[in-house]
């Protein structure tokens, strides 16, 4: 039962059906999951596409809502009025009148500009002591308060320089004395000739001015609109109780670099979100709009339903086809396997029914007809099987006698072999101590000709290497001559160094007095009040260009003392070298005396060298004679051997096919009953 349900499952029919099955759904789920994330994916860009517009256009709207009230700023910081009045309160010489009248216009003022702008919640000037009774503020707010966290706010304000500086929405205003929230801008009110006399100004503008701004933003079903300053705190939400906390969803800075304006990132709950930012020109923050991703992807939730029932179609259609295929293709193959099967067993009466014209049917044919082939074969074969049994009984007779007269003759031949075989080894021996003789005659004239060559280059290179000693003397001489110029122009350039030093002390005093009239002409022009701004912009230039013109002098002095201590250490570099180059010398004339001698010597080697060749050569000559005698008996020798050994080799190969012809006869015998035993099992031969 195992065996049939392990051959079900390894059929071809079921692999079909499992492959098709398989690949059916797997395409289906493949191509619906696909498409479902695809139009999720162009949703959320055209949705981040749009929302990011709003929220350019509402950051848009935000800049200019904090340009008009810094545009107000500018106003005070150049009122003329306002800065006497501010000066004449701070004077202990005016009078109490003027003091009074003074104090009167300016909170006339204040309430004049919180009057005409119902969006501002207060407007204040405080003087630097953070003292209430100095200060001046509109009407109907509460006084000024000087704790640690408002001090710090005001030392920002005072860091900014006079210079607009924005704080976030508080929610009980900048001095949390309020019963709503506010935003707040500051600035420094500065005046040079009188610093007693700076205010800071605060402008407090409700917290509903911005959601009236944003009212008509909106991202998505239940999204939320905030403002995060540089480090990623809240600055303006729905939510006031988050306001100056760190916001779970905050802008990558290479995001930002790549002029990007959405991304998805979670938020607090870890939902995924659609965030869209703009930010604002007027202050270091930036503007956020998100929304769960899920608002705008419902639409798509359709497509998951849509690609379950086409897999479930695709499942319903692939589970017919394979059935179709395992009735068509399994079936007609299983019945195949099992004839074979009863052939494979000795049965070759088994034959296929098959009536199909496909490729089932003509393999059911192709089978019926090898097998008649196969009983065709087996009948013939037991036939010739008898008669080989018949043939090999009489060759089995016939070799025991021809392997008997080859084994005398064998032995015969091995005598006569042996004895030349020993005569030919010594005749060997001799000629190839004559030929040892012969080759060591040769490695010693080569031996000879080699050293005379050896001894012939080292002449050559002894002439050469005297011939460069020459060269390198004169170049080395050269050289002593080219270090002796380089400390002449080094001493040169030193003094060109000192003379631009002097040149440039005058450009430095000069500059120095350039910066000192600048400064002049800018107290003057500030003196002059607004007759003199064109003059101020004018001395701001001169000393600008001053100050540019110093340090392009201060750089060319650097360099000056570079190129001087560059031409020191060159010439104690010279002066160093100069020693050695002169025991160089003194050397290298050495070395070629040295090569003159060896010279000298290599030439009476070579007269000995040629009469030791001389000698080797006659030696050889007597050498060739006496192996050319040797030749001769080593060659007589060797042909009586061959003779000899080829008779005996042919002895002793017809001795082993004589052996091995009784062994094959016997073996054939033995394999023609084999033979006709197995032919025996096959059933259907007659």
């Amino acid at each position: 039962m195992r065996r049939v349900r392990g051959l079900a499952i390894q059929s071809v029919g079921v692999k079909l059906f499992v492959i098709l099955f398989c690949s059916i759904v797997l395409l289906s789920s493949v191509l619906g999951w696909t498409s479902y994330y695809a139009a999720k994916g162009i949703i959320t860009d055209e949705v981040a596409a749009a929302s990011a517009q709003s929220v350019v256009q509402a950051a848009d709207k935000l800049d200019f809502l904090f340009a008009e009230y810094e545009a107000l700023s500018r106003q005070f910081a150049v009122d003329a009025v306002l800065k006497n009045d501010l000066e004449t309160v701070n004077n202990d010489a005016a009078g109490t009148v003027a003091r009074t009248a003074a104090e009167d216009r300016i909170r006339r003022k204040l309430d004049a500009v919180k009057g005409s702008d119902g969006r501002v919640l207060a407007i204040r000037l405080i003087s630097g002591s953070l003292v209430d009774a100095e200060s001046y503020r509109s009407a109907g707010i509460s006084p000024i308060r000087s704790d640690e966290g408002i001090v710090k706010r005001i030392e920002q304000i005072k860091e900014a320089k006079g210079n607009p500086h924005w704080f976030p929405v508080r929610p009980k205003g900048f001095f949390d004395a309020y019963g709503e929230a506010s935003l707040t801008m500051g600035r420094l009110l500065r005046n040079i000739q009188h610093p007693e006399a700076e205010y800071y100004m605060l402008i407090e503008i409700k917290g509903e001015a911005l959601t009236g701004v944003l009212a008509n933003l909106q991202i998505g079903q239940s999204g939320e609109i905030r403002i995060l300053d540089s480090d990623g705190s809240i600055v303006y939400g729905a939510d006031e109780t988050q306001l100056g906390q760190q916001s779970p969803i905050k802008i990558v800075e290479a995001q930002s670099q790549e002029g990007q304006h959405s991304f998805t990132a979670d938020n607090e709950q870890g939902q995924e979100q659609l965030v869209v930012y703009q930010s604002l020109a007027t202050a270091d923050w930036t503007m956020i709009g998100y929304a769960p991703v899920t608002d705008f992807t419902k639409s798509a939730d359709k497509l998951i339903y849509i690609t379950l029932l086409v897999v479930l179609a695709a499942a319903v259609i692939a589970l017919l086809i394979g059935y179709l295929l395992v009735r068509l293709i399994g079936r007609p193959l299983g019945k195949l396997a099992g004839l074979m099967e009863e052939g494979e067993r000795g049965n070759l009466s088994v034959r296929a029914k098959f009536k199909s014209r496909d490729e089932i049917g003509r393999l059911g044919q192709s089978f019926n007809r090898m097998m008649e082939q196969i009983a065709r074969l087996a009948r013939q074969s037991s036939q010739s099987a008898e008669e080989v049994l018949s043939t090999s009984e009489q060759l089995v007779q016939a070799s025991a006698v021809i392997s008997l007269h080859a084994g005398e003759i064998a032995a015969a031949t091995g005598e006569i072999a042996g004895g030349a075989a020993s005569m030919a080894l010594e005749a060997e021996q001799s000629h190839q101590r004559v030929e040892t003789m012969g080759a060591q005659m040769n490695e010693m004239s080569g031996m000879n000709t080699r050293m005379d060559a050896a001894a012939g280059k080292v002449i050559a290179v002894s002439e050469q290497g005297t011939a460069l000693m020459r060269q390198l003397v004169e170049q080395s001489e050269s050289t002593m001559a080219m270090m002796n110029r380089i400390q002449e122009h080094s001493s040169r350039l030193s003094e060109s160094t000192e003379l631009i030093r002097s040149i440039l002390s005058p450009m430095i005093a000069v500059n120095k007095q350039t910066n000192i009239l600048a400064l002049n002409a800018s107290i003057e022009a500030v003196r002059a009040g607004a007759a003199g701004r064109g003059f101020l912009v004018i001395a701001d230039e001169i000393r600008q260009l001053a100050h540019e013109s110093g340090q392009s002098i201060y750089s060319v002095t650097q360099i000056t003392e570079e190129i001087g201590q560059h031409i020191k250490h060159t010439v104690e570099v010279v002066q160093e070298a100069a020693p050695l180059f002169g025991e160089q010398i003194m050397s290298v004339q050495e070395s070629s005396m040295i090569f003159e001698s060896v010279r000298q010597e290599m030439l009476g080697f070579t007269g000995h060298l040629y009469e030791s060749s001389a000698s080797v050569t006659a030696l050889f000559d007597f050498q060739t004679q006496l192996g050319e005698s040797m030749d001769s008996v080593r060659s007589v020798v060797q042909q009586t051997g061959a003779s000899t050994q080829e008779v005996a080799s042919m002895s002793t190969q017809q001795l082993k096919v004589s052996e091995e012809l009784v062994s094959l006869s016997a073996k054939l015998e033995e394999l023609a009953g084999d033979l006709k035993a197995s032919l025996g099992s096959f059933q259907g031969l007659s």
